[in-house]
């Protein structure tokens, strides 16, 4: 790295440094040092500073006084690294001036703008990272030339399911072309100051401290872990000034390429800042410097398909037809056939197309799709039919909510004005099928169903039966009833530690793996994820241990377990990684315990949020109280069996609650002889303290208060 280029970046970090001393000054003028500071919805305060120095600063004197460490890190000998080590104060620099703009529970970013994104996101972006989903995150700063070249880009990136964050005029150039920007379609408007990009390195330095288990201060085992597990990068339009120069070395050091068109006064690092003069390029050069590989999906349709546009919403002004199962005849079934029963594509249509249907109108559709292969398993067809959801929401201007016979459909005006139609679902749900069960699927055929007569006949005579005689099965599929369990290490690309034994009553804590897709998962790919557990030899199966497991589990996590029980959330709790749907965790005051979900922003009677309550679970690591787990889990009749089961359940939010009742309730009926037990259980409207929760539970009769102490 030149002189020249190294005199810019301390350039730049000082004149940052020296704004955000006057900042924080003239907040302590106003508000005095006492007062407290925090970004929303996050368990780390202000993440990067925490994330950098292991310190927690909550107070504008904090604020100041973390000052003279910022300034520690400026050094100023002409090297590489004391080069980026002041791009890392920049960033800390840029955190705290933003951080000034939510005093007093303020709002600074409203639409289109995002600024800080909060813990609940980086859980949910967790499973798509893993899977590839989301194969990298780009961070496009300033101007493009024009503001088509700019879309372009991000389009470009989009379509291949990449989370694209956007800071400074690109956005004005984005609004400018009418494209559809948001979280749902993984295009996220950060801000217009270049202090805002810290809220995507905020994302990267959080995914260390919740999926690494990263000591917050040890900045090495930080810095290694975004440069390996986080595929980040940068993409800088020219004129590049000092302070964006400044903050791109500090992206530097966390192993995020800087590519720019910028020609003047920028000297070339080999694999971190990289001159592409031609815009239209920034895509494949990003792609390389960061080894992002993609997986390319050919599909005959009109219209994009890309995992980006899963969060796409139509709205009811912007859809020209809408098929409703709440309202009319709708199925999605996949049924088993014998090879000569199976035409490979055949794609038909019975019923009218789209353009044969009133704009706006409810209309009937149901999908048959029929597989053949050797070694394929009616069991698999479930696991299939769930794929239909992620399938057909991936189809741009698509949006797909519900399974089986409750589905709804919106096929967007723009997707129909494009030439999507009917055929189209079949192609798209042919192709991903083929591509993704291959292993299982040899041969594929679907037929999709707009005529009203023919889509009751389909629903009553053919899908609901089916569905019945499956839920049948379920009910009777227990831990006990089957001979093995399975792992998932899916997640451990962000959580090497981290080993997920799934259960037939025990699902993947993502929410997302369940015993049939784990037993699925290992047919399809026997090298994989999800491996084989026996559990041959029980140590005590009340807790849920076994040597096996714990054989299973010392080996899948490289040694960094030794003990692991099913059932228990005081013993060897199994890990999580820090994608859970749920947490719950030890209510001293009820003698139970509290679940939160990850949507839930409020306060718990642990006097914790969601997200402090995570934090002290992800990573890895056992925390014996506390426990990660998936939605469908709370009704299990494993559920913390080891400590009394569902009865130790006494909060949650309401909106969990009511999602979770019917289940809940129906176990609880099963157990114990319990009626409505949900209505036992205390939620946020009831009250979100602990000795008023008692008092509540009390009025209510609810068991936990008579059982015996779990501490």
């Amino acid at each position: 790295m030149c002189k020249l280029l190294i005199d810019r970046i301390f350039n730049g970090n000082d004149a940052v440094y020296g704004l955000t001393c006057q900042a924080v000054e003239g907040a302590i003028a106003q508000h005095g040092a006492d007062k407290a500071v925090e970004f929303p919805h996050t368990a780390y305060c202000l993440p990067c500073y925490y994330a950098v120095t292991g310190v927690k600063v909550k107070t504008l004197g904090e604020m100041k006084e973390a000052l003279g460490v910022i300034k520690s890190l400026m050094t100023r000998e002409h090297q590489l690294d004391d080069a980026l080590m002041s791009g890392v104060a920049t960033a800390l620099c840029a955190e705290f001036i933003e951080v000034l703009k939510y005093l007093d529970g303020a709002e600074p970013y409203s639409e289109p703008y995002y600024g800080h994104l909060p813990d609940s996101i980086i859980r949910e972006l967790g499973v798509p990272l893993v899977t590839g989903d989301i194969p990298g995150v780009a961070v496009i700063i300033g101007s493009a030339p024009t503001a088509q070249e700019g879309v372009d880009l991000v389009k470009s990136y989009q379509a291949q399911g990449i989370l694209v964050t956007l800071v400074g005029g690109i956005i004005d150039q984005a609004q400018e072309l009418g494209l559809k920007m948001g979280y749902n379609v993984r295009i996220v408007p950060l801000g217009k100051d270049i202090t805002s990009v810290i809220h995507v390195v905020s994302v990267a330095l959080r995914a260390a401290l919740i999926f690494g288990n990263v000591t917050p201060g040890d900045a090495a085992a930080l810095i290694k872990y975004t440069s390996e597990r986080v595929p980040a990068f940068v993409n800088a339009f020219k004129p590049i000034d000092d302070v964006i120069l400044a903050a791109g070395a500090g992206a530097i050091k966390l192993g995020f390429p800087v590519i720019s068109n910028e020609d003047e006064n920028i000297t070339e690092v080999p694999g971190a800042l990289i001159a592409c003069p031609n815009v239209a390029d920034f895509n494949k050069v990003s792609l390389e410097a960061r080894n992002i590989k993609i997986k390319i999906t050919n599909i005959d349709i009109p219209v994009a398909f890309a995992s980006a546009f899963e969060g796409e919403i139509i709205r009811r002004k912007d859809m020209q037809v809408e098929f409703d199962g709440s309202r009319v005849d709708c199925a999605e079934l996949v049924q088993t056939r014998s090879m000569d029963e199976v035409e490979d594509h055949k794609i038909t249509v019975v019923g009218p197309d789209v353009d044969e249907m009133e704009l706006g109108s409810k209309n009937p559709i149901a999908y048959v799709v029929e597989v053949a292969g050797k070694r394929m398993q009616p069991d698999f067809e479930p696991v299939i039919e769930r794929k239909f959801h992620n399938y057909i929401n991936c189809i741009e201007g698509v949006y797909h909510t519900g399974q089986r016979d409750m589905q709804r459909i919106r096929i967007g005006k723009e997707a129909y004005n494009a030439g999507f139609r009917i055929r189209h679902i079949g192609e798209v749900l042919y192709t991903q099928v083929k591509n993704e069960f291959e292993a299982v699927v040899d041969k594929c055929q679907v037929t999709v169903y707009t005529d009203p007569a023919e889509c009751t006949r389909i629903r009553h005579e053919v899908a609901i039966p089916v569905f019945d005689k499956r839920d049948a099965r379920l009910e009777n599929l227990t831990d006990e009833t089957v001979d093995v369990y399975y792992s998932c290490i899916l997640c451990q690309a962000f959580s090497p530690s981290h080993v997920c034994v799934v259960t037939p009553e025990r699902l993947g804590l993502c929410g997302a793996v369940s015993w049939l897709d784990a037993k699925a998962t290992n047919e399809l790919d026997p090298n994989g994820p999800c491996q084989i557990i026996t559990k041959e030899r029980p140590i005590d199966e009340n807790l849920g241990s076994y040597e096996d497991v714990d054989e299973a589990v010392q080996k899948f996590s490289q040694g960094a377990l030794e003990h692991v029980t099913l059932y228990s959330i005081m013993q060897d709790p199994m890990t999580s990684c820090g994608c859970f749907e749920c947490i719950c965790g030890i209510e001293p005051f009820s003698n139970g315990v509290v679940i939160a979900n990850r949507e839930y922003a409020g306060m718990t009677p642990l006097g914790m949020t969601f997200s402090e309550m995570a934090s002290m679970t992800g990573g890895g690591v056992q925390t014996p109280g506390f426990m990660g787990h998936g939605k469908h889990f709370i009704s299990s009749k494993k559920f913390m069996k080891a400590e009394g089961g569902i009865e130790r359940i006494v909060w949650m939010p309401k909106e969990l609650k009511e999602t979770v009742a019917e289940r809940l309730n129906k176990t609880a009926k099963e157990l114990y002889g319990i009626d409505n037990f949900t209505d036992m259980i205390g939620d946020e409207t009831n009250t979100t303290d602990p000795e008023e929760l008692v008092a509540f539970l009390t009025e209510h009769n609810h068991p936990a208060l008579s059982m015996d102490p779990m501490m």
